[in-house]
């Protein structure tokens, strides 16, 4: 069935990470000359975890964890439960079961399943800087209208914190989200980018972000997309994700292109390619998502629905 009966900026963002996700899935772990070699240029399927076209992994589950709970009110124990849901039960996976998680992920929700609370839960050692928290942040973007900008960052870091408290990935999510607000706000790429930087940097000129600055030189240069690829790095690492991401925005003109781009870099294909399509989703739009691709997306209907009521509940906010 063709898809166009919610063209809202939630669906276009929800499935724009979906999208990008299922797309990178099959060549997950593989090299950027592997992709160079034979560059992905639609759907597939099988490839790395044996999955049919169409399927999405821990990034997409996990974004449809948090804009679930959302559709009940902002409540950190609820959106904790959810990911507890998901890793026990094969709540919000495409099939039925979990077939891909982060090692950072996977502590901070055992941890939870043991009784701590979200607010202790996430790792916050140096090693615990993966993306697992930049993948999934994109729904609390969509609060930019009913929240006051510098209480909506911080619930950004107080939701990254339940899996990764590192000071630098709740940075990393807090841009990412502030560049999101700019999209939404009706800024072009290049001028979402830049205000989305300026925006928050204040924020981050205090303790402890303050200390973490450095690391984001090259983001907040406002130069990222100027640097040739040989210089993008597309592995877990927050910050690598970030960047490879921004960069693939800045580089192309269309959701396909976008995403494309941030799956042939290699590596962590679906997950540079699901941050990169949140960002293109919202900007281009659902429509410019190639209808054959959402159409083999799994679940499709569900995730319709899902955008559908999270409008209504930020409508309500």
């Amino acid at each position: 069935m063709v898809m166009r009966e919610s063209n809202t900026k939630i669906l276009a963002g929800l499935m724009g990470v979906c999208v990008g996700d299922a797309l990178g899935v099959p060549v997950e772990f593989t090299s950027r000359a592997d992709r160079l070699k034979s560059p992905v240029t639609s759907m597939q399927g099988y490839g790395t975890y044996n999955q049919p076209p169409g399927t999405w992994s821990d990034d997409s589950s996990m974004t449809f964890c948090l804009a679930e709970s959302l559709c009940g009110g902002f409540s950190l124990e609820a959106i904790a439960q959810s990911f507890c849901r998901w890793y026990s039960e094969g709540y919000w996976t495409p099939h039925g079961q979990v077939f891909d998680i982060g090692g950072t992920t996977c502590d901070a929700i055992e941890r939870l399943q043991e009784g701590v609370l979200p607010v202790e839960s996430g790792g916050s050692e140096e090693w615990s800087n993966g993306n697992g928290s930049l993948m999934r942040i994109l729904p609390l973007a969509y609060y930019h209208k009913s929240l006051e900008f510098q209480q909506l960052i911080e619930r950004v870091h107080q939701v990254s914190s339940i899996t990764h408290a590192h000071p630098r990935c709740q940075m990393a999510c807090g841009i990412y989200i502030s560049i999101a607000i700019s999209l939404l706000e009706g800024d072009e790429l290049t001028a979402a980018y830049l205000h989305g930087v300026e925006s928050v940097r204040e924020l981050y000129n205090q303790l402890p972000y303050i200390l973490e600055l450095p690391r984001f030189t090259r983001v907040f240069s406002g130069e990222i997309g100027r640097l040739p690829v040989d210089e993008i790095r597309s592995s877990g690492y927050a910050i690598h994700t970030l960047e490879a991401a921004l960069w693939c925005l800045l580089n192309t003109t269309s959701y396909p292109e976008a995403v494309l781009k941030a799956v042939n870099l290699g590596e962590d294909t679906d997950t540079t390619a699901a941050v990169a399509g949140g960002l293109a989703g919202i900007y281009y739009g659902v429509e410019d998502i190639p209808i054959e691709w959402i159409n083999q997306i799994a679940r499709k209907r569900d995730i319709i629905d899902l955008a559908m009521r999270l409008e209504a509940t930020i409508d309500h906010a």
